[in-house]
């Protein structure tokens, strides 16, 4: 018997970042059991559109490239036109669209509007993000244009689907949840301690992580201005700080010096390469994700794929996927005085519980790994 055929529409190779990750993560867990292909942007955002440095994976090391296709610009109208007959063509048994940015509502729009009488309830929207109620009216606008013509959802956490649901309406929304990243998790032969040292920290100091790019809303400030506290109570934890700044560097840098911490401080700014992100984790005790709102996060994943217990506020879908007291803890948003809290916390716990043992564990059981199962269901499903 013959594999059925699903179409992935979404960023990949030779793009940065989770989006892409996810969808190659996606492919890598499909591929044995169906035939799936990779439909790539040729052009994903315009340059005055990006924040950061650049769009493109600059590594020296692929962790996960699927084949595809790069067929989209996400600005042309005559371009879509030509992707949906590409689309109509492949005679797939599911279509599937990565749906994260309103930027990408028209494009998504057309796409599946012109590929709809072909295809019918055959046409999935992974929707990695929903607006939120304070989202924007051209946000809200957008997210309603785009997802017009799904024929169902899949959601990567619960806060999502529940979103989803006014937009949703008859059409049945499925769950899971996103990959551990272990792919950057290799032995590279340094210690916990070498690393720290790395950074000129002490060998024997407890190391905090912040990782990944930095905004307003991963409230990285709030961070900062529990380190004080943090640092009064225990001063041998350090904060190393790792990721391209997309706000401004200069106010995060004025606030460790007007907050007298630089001593226990570590900064890099720069989007870091996948053969650098074990630079990061190896020497981190705990990863905090002090944002002010959020849906489920890769960098969670990622610190999973190291083993590494996490800190995160109570917003969006975060607290969904940490088991207070055993792979991290959940505090309140908004509050340099929680994170304080629960950082000293999680330094008291795990002198008394097995975080690693336990976050081990958990990943085995990883939702992800039974999106065949999952892909199985739905296409039968939407066939009807």
């Amino acid at each position: 018997m013959s594999k059925k055929k699903i179409i992935i529409v979404g960023p990949a190779y030779p793009y940065r970042g989770g989006n892409s990750l996810f969808v190659q993560s996606l492919y890598d867990v499909l591929k044995d059991d169906f035939e799936v292909k990779v439909i790539n942007y040729k052009l994903l955002y315009p340059s005055f559109l990006f924040p950061g440095t650049t769009q493109f994976d600059k590594s020296e090391k692929n962790v996960k490239v699927a084949p595809n296709e790069r067929l989209i610009n996400s600005i042309n109208p005559f371009n879509w036109l030509s992707v949906a007959k590409r689309i109509a063509a492949e005679n797939a048994d599911l279509v599937v669209f990565d749906w994260w940015q309103p930027f990408f509502g028209p494009c998504h729009r057309v796409i599946s509007g012109k590929i709809k009488k072909k295809y019918g309830k055959k046409i999935l929207f992974i929707t990695e993000n929903y607006i939120s109620h304070e989202g924007s009216f051209i946000d809200h606008t957008l997210t309603r244009i785009g997802l017009k013509h799904a024929g169902a959802f899949l959601t990567l956490s619960a806060r999502v689907a529940d979103e989803l649901k006014n937009t949703a309406g008859e059409r049945k929304i499925y769950r899971s949840e996103l990959p551990v990243y272990d792919c950057y998790n290799e032995t590279y032969g340094i210690s916990s301690e070498e690393a720290k040292v790395s950074f000129s920290f002490p060998k024997d100091s407890k190391v905090i992580l912040f990782f990944g790019y930095i905004r307003k809303y991963k409230g990285l400030d709030i961070l900062l201005d529990a380190m004080p506290e943090i640092i009064k109570r225990d001063p041998s934890i350090k904060l190393l700080i790792a990721g391209e700044f997309y706000d401004e560097f200069e106010f995060y840098r004025g606030m460790i010096d007007k907050l007298n911490i630089g001593t226990s401080v570590y900064m890099i700014n720069k989007f870091i390469s996948n053969e650098e992100v074990y630079k990061y984790y190896e020497p981190a005790d705990l990863v905090v994700l002090p944002y002010r709102s959020g849906t489920q996060s890769g960098i969670l994943n990622m610190a999973y794929g190291f083993l590494k217990p996490v800190l995160v506020t109570n917003v969006g879908g975060l607290a969904e996927f940490v088991d207070e007291g055993k792979s991290g803890f959940v505090v309140e948003p908004n509050s340099p005085e929680a994170i304080a809290e629960g950082v000293m916390k999680f330094f008291e716990a795990r002198e008394k519980f097995d975080f690693t043992g336990y976050i081990s564990e958990k990943v085995r059981s990883n939702g992800f790994n039974q999106m065949p199962e999952l892909f199985g269901t739905i296409i039968e499903e939407t066939a009807k």
